[in-house]
């Protein structure tokens, strides 16, 4: 099943689901008022939602309206916790390599992870503001899980278990405040605005067999300003699977039902596939060229991140941005 979150009832948004051609959906409010309710008693909403999935799409739902993304909140607005990793080595390894540092052992057995923004996230259709370009503005083309409630300690195959949706995500950063913020050996804070969310989250089962080993098998294809910027496969060169990075993230503590966990950058060694972020680009080009090429975002650039099945039709919907100015209190 796909679900949504409406810009209506709050914060939180109103939970929907959305039919598999992205077209129609109906409000499922009588099941749970919003998503982060419904992930709280899962085990007994999934199965009433995708009762109402499977009415809505056989043509006989109750409610059913024509899908408008612009009105779609994030389907999460806000998140107990957004934890995301940097599963994919290749992106890693060819930031390091251009600055003259090589990747640590550590790396290759113990996935990266830090503690990221979920206290409110943008929907799909919003403005990324911003307030200078002298940030060095730049997407992040990921995917994304959605866990229910894990316990503390659990193993990468318990934790296969507590994977309950997938998303995607365009984890904004902002590159030139990132050395200062690192330099002081507490990681990131100011560099990391929030991010915005597919206008669904999807079931594992939705995936078909896109959904292998914990990892999702499609290329992510990223757009910028209508022009092709990457499409690297997110099955191929990621070190750390989603049961991987869910388990580390529960090593000390449990996780809450509704945590996200983020795959990182989407990268793949061969550069043909292009890039998932402007900091990749720009990578390769310097050690390429001997020096980057490519500015990063600028306002009035546009991104567009999707993901398409086999048969070409959108995944999770788009995820449709305009880079704008954010003007300073006055």
């Amino acid at each position: 099943m796909k679900l949504g979150s409406l810009k209506e009832g709050g914060r939180d948004g109103s939970l929907i689901v959305v039919s598999r051609d992205l077209t129609r959906a109906v409000r499922a409010t009588g099941i749970a008022a919003t998503l982060q309710q419904a992930l709280d008693d899962w085990s007994n909403a999934a199965p009433r939602l995708n009762a109402l999935s499977e009415s809505l799409d056989a043509g006989d739902a109750d409610g059913v309206f024509e899908l408008d993304v612009a009105k779609l909140a994030a389907p999460l607005p806000r998140a107990y916790e957004f934890v995301d990793g940097s599963a994919y080595l290749p992106h890693v390894a060819r930031v390091r390599r251009a600055r003259g540092a090589e990747v640590p052992e550590s790396f290759y057995t113990d996935p990266l992870m830090y503690q990221a923004t979920s206290a409110g996230f943008l929907g799909p259709r919003d403005t990324v503001k911003v307030v200078s370009e002298d940030y060095g503005i730049d997407l992040e083309a990921e995917i994304v899980v959605i866990t229910d409630d894990v316990p503390m300690a659990v193993t990468p195959e318990q934790a296969a278990g507590h994977i309950q949706l997938v998303g995607l995500i365009n984890d904004v950063s902002l590159r030139n405040l990132i050395p200062g913020e690192l330099a002081k050996g507490f990681g990131f804070l100011q560099s990391k605005p929030r991010s915005a969310l597919s206008p669904v989250f999807v079931t594992p089962d939705e995936l078909g067999d896109a959904w292998q080993d914990n990892k999702l098998h499609r290329p992510l294809l990223t757009h910028v300003n209508g022009e092709w910027f990457g499409a690297p496969e997110a099955g191929v060169d990621m070190q750390f699977d989603f049961a991987q990075l869910v388990a580390h993230a529960a090593k000390t503590r449990p996780l809450s039902a509704g945590t996200i966990v983020g795959s990182g950058t989407i990268a793949n060694e061969d550069t043909s596939k292009g890039a998932s972020c402007f900091a990749e680009r720009r990578t390769v080009e310097a050690l390429e060229h001997g020096a980057a090429k490519t500015p990063f975002m600028a306002f009035g650039d546009t991104v567009r991140i999707e993901m398409l099945d086999a048969e070409g039709r959108s995944i999770f919907g788009a995820i449709e941005q305009v880079i704008e100015r954010q003007a300073r209190p006055e």
